[in-house]
């Protein structure tokens, strides 16, 4: 299957209290078969969560979603996979209902 490729970057900037950090950063690469760019830009605009919020919804559910497609056939996916599907049919229902 081809897919896009991102590069992916998550650095702490406060701590649980507010203060500033600047800590070390986790950089990694990661491959989607759809364009998260655009899945973010359609998370937003539904308005279902704040802007940040609907990105890192979306980043976040897509990574999960494409290490789950690209190992589906292990143990430790088998009881999700179902429940997954369902949620992406309803979460893309509801972003063309928006």
């Amino acid at each position: 299957m081809k897919s896009h490729k991102y590069t992916i970057t998550v650095r702490r900037t406060e701590d649980k209290d507010g203060n500033p950090t600047d800590g070390p950063a986790v950089t990694f690469t990661a491959t989607n078969h759809d364009e998260l760019t655009e899945i973010v830009r359609r998370v937003q605009e539904a308005g279902q969560f704040p802007p940040d919020e609907a990105a890192a919804f979306a980043i976040g559910l897509k990574l999960f979603g494409e290490t789950m497609l690209l190992h589906r056939d292990r143990a430790l996916f088998t009881e999700m996979r179902p429940h997954f599907m369902d949620f992406m049919k309803k979460l893309k229902a509801s972003l063309k209902d928006a």
